[in-house]
């Protein structure tokens, strides 16, 4: 066992995994020699040789197109986007061919493929940096998202992910790549693709939140529990699969749902795990579920991003409003 960072878990699971199986390659910009702009590949190229780990050229299309290939042909490609935004280009190839090889060949071919990238803001990044765009591949059919919120996640999830013989999008929320350090344990270990945790078990209103939201929440409900206020704290882990069944039994237990998250507000993952709630359980709710989001604009130049990333007081506030709905 031992204490990591997020960015520790996350090249130890990668790590790991090279060592494991030698169908595992990982290739993008930056994470050979450099070993990634946030160092999650560091060392790996020296450790495992550059035919295993190696860069890329600038080229985000080519990196997802050249992975069906090498996946088609008994690979398992992991490959890094340096940001969200810049996953952008390669939008074609994720869409047209990772997502749907499976159903293009009628279930005969999997295509065990996983395309990392640093995710969300507060780390004052230039624009195209900053970007939350997990529901846009929630929607896309024959993608599992994946987003952990702690080093232990990362590493269970990832070393999943790696050997899930679908694609898997692995969004990793950067602003807590080095803020937590928690004991993980060293060997391979797995968490379950598409199975929500709860963080904290309370009695009056369920708060759904995922990635760097968790860390948030957790410091919410600190001053909440001083007031009276118990809160049950999901932790999604899988943006899609969704694990409705965890969150619609919370809310059947606590009759008031918050879901918290750093996307934009329309069409977000806020909206879809509402219309489950109020599908599968809208008898036991006791007050409108609400959601506290990112807004509808595109992420602000570092200047102004303490303007959009909300703290944990409007948490505070956002619990106190659905609390306050009169029975």
């Amino acid at each position: 066992m031992a204490v990591m960072t997020m960015i520790q878990a996350i090249n130890n699971a990668i790590a790991l995994k090279l060592a494991d199986d030698p169908h595992v390659i990982v290739y993008g910009e930056d994470v050979g020699v450099e070993g990634g702009v946030f160092r999650a590949t560091e060392g790996l190229q020296k450790k495992f040789g550059a035919h295993r780990v190696f860069d890329a050229p600038l080229a985000e299309s080519s990196i997802a197109g050249t992975a069906v290939g090498m996946a088609i042909n008994g690979l398992r490609p992991v490959i890094e986007m340096q940001f969200d935004g810049f996953v952008h280009p390669a939008m074609n190839q994720i869409t047209s061919h990772i997502a749907r090889f499976r159903y293009r060949t009628r279930g005969q071919r999997p295509l065990p493929i996983v395309v990392r990238w640093p995710n969300g803001g507060g780390v004052r990044a230039l624009e195209l940096h900053s970007d939350s765009n997990e529901s846009i591949y929630g929607h896309i059919a024959g993608l599992k998202v994946v987003m952990p919120s702690t080093p232990y996640d990362a590493k269970g999830l990832l070393i999943a992910a790696i050997e899930d013989d679908d694609p898997v999008m692995f969004l990793e929320p950067k602003r807590i790549y080095r803020a937590i350090k928690q004991d993980v344990p060293d060997g391979l270990y797995r968490i379950a693709i598409g199975k929500a945790k709860i963080v904290q078990e309370g009695k009056h209103i369920t708060v759904v939140a995922y990635g760097a939201m968790i860390r948030t929440c957790q410091q919410a409900i600190e001053p909440l529990s001083k007031e009276g206020y118990s809160v049950e704290l999901v932790d999604l882990r899988t943006i899609y699969p969704l694990d409705t069944a965890t969150i619609v039994e919370s809310v059947k237990k606590t009759g008031r749902l918050l879901v918290v998250h750093e996307a934009a507000k329309s069409f977000g993952a806020g909206a879809e795990i509402i219309a489950r709630v109020n599908e599968q359980a809208f008898e036991y709710l006791e007050a409108p579920p609400a959601r506290l989001c990112g807004n509808d604009t595109v992420p602000p130049l570092p200047r102004n991003e303490d303007l959009y990333f909300f703290p944990p007081e409007r948490v505070v506030f956002a619990v106190k409003k659905v609390m306050s709905y009169p029975v």
